[in-house]
């Protein structure tokens, strides 16, 4: 079981013969994974995976959150309202500032845009989502990126609101090589999912081969899309390595170039650690 005493370490000069991936987006904190957490975190080490990034999806459950970043030391986190929830705590600026003081609260998202499941008057995405602009700017954290069926309007507010200067990650991304090419413009990391194991996500695919390694992360967003060979089932962190299989087939490089690459990403970005 992964303690206190056993975090593990990322020293590039020093890594064994399979190095450590990181999942850079999960949410271990869903009822899906109560009281299986440390379970969860064995499977990781058992896949050499060594860390995960628990993103923030409402302020409701940022004390559970919290709680399992405390817990494990390998565990990091964002905090913020993810665009598809309409209701409980609408996020001020100081209020995101407040919970992003801790040091293992290492990011302020996931927050963007989402015109997939909503319709409507959206204005209240849009607005939230500059409240987490400018949270990330004054913190000097990075922002965790969700958008679906709105890029044009991402793209836009993140230049209107100079979302450059703190940079991050658009997450678990879908959308066309142009998107990604602007996303890379502004600064920010791609980061590749379990669905670039789906026959069928060609675009998913050519982003993958396409994105500087240098601003590549892989993840799992679990609990959600399982990667092949585990379609349909409750995905888990320890996955990552099978995203991260694909995607380093796909770029013509093993997988532990790809591990250490997107591994050096993370901590750069996240941890402000300069390997």
């Amino acid at each position: 079981m992964i303690t206190s005493t056993t975090t593990p370490r990322f020293d590039p000069q020093a890594e064994s013969a399979t190095p450590l991936l990181v999942d850079s987006h999960c949410h271990l904190d869903f009822p899906d994974f109560s009281g299986n957490e440390a379970a969860y975190l064995d499977a990781m080490q058992a896949y050499h995976v060594g860390w995960a990034l628990i993103a923030g999806v409402t302020l409701e459950r940022f004390p559970g959150v919290l709680s399992l970043v405390e817990r494990f030391p390998n565990l990091y986190a964002g905090v913020g309202v993810h665009p598809d929830t309409e209701t409980g705590e609408e996020p001020t600026v100081e209020r995101l500032l407040a919970l992003a003081a801790h040091p293992k609260i290492v990011a302020l998202g996931e927050t963007g845009l989402d015109y997939y499941r909503l319709s409507g008057d959206l204005t209240w995405q849009r607005n939230r989502f500059r409240t987490h602009i400018q949270a990330a700017k004054i913190s000097r954290k990075p922002l965790i990126i969700h958008t679906r069926e709105a890029a044009e309007d991402t793209l836009r507010i993140l230049r209107e609101e100079n979302a450059d200067e703190v940079g991050g990650v658009f997450h678990c991304f879908t959308e066309t090589l142009d998107v990604a090419r602007a996303a890379l413009d502004l600064g920010f990391h791609i980061s590749i999912s379990g669905i670039v194991t789906f026959k069928k996500a060609i675009q998913v695919k050519e982003v993958a081969a396409f994105v500087p390694l240098d601003r590549l992360l892989v993840e799992t967003d679990s609990p959600y899309l399982a990667p092949t060979p585990h379609r349909g089932k409750l995905n888990q962190s320890a996955w990552v390595r099978h995203v991260a299989d694909e995607v380093a087939q796909l770029r013509s490089i093993s997988t532990n170039e790809l591990a250490l690459a997107t591994t050096r990403n993370f901590f750069k970005l996240f941890i402000k650690n300069e390997i």
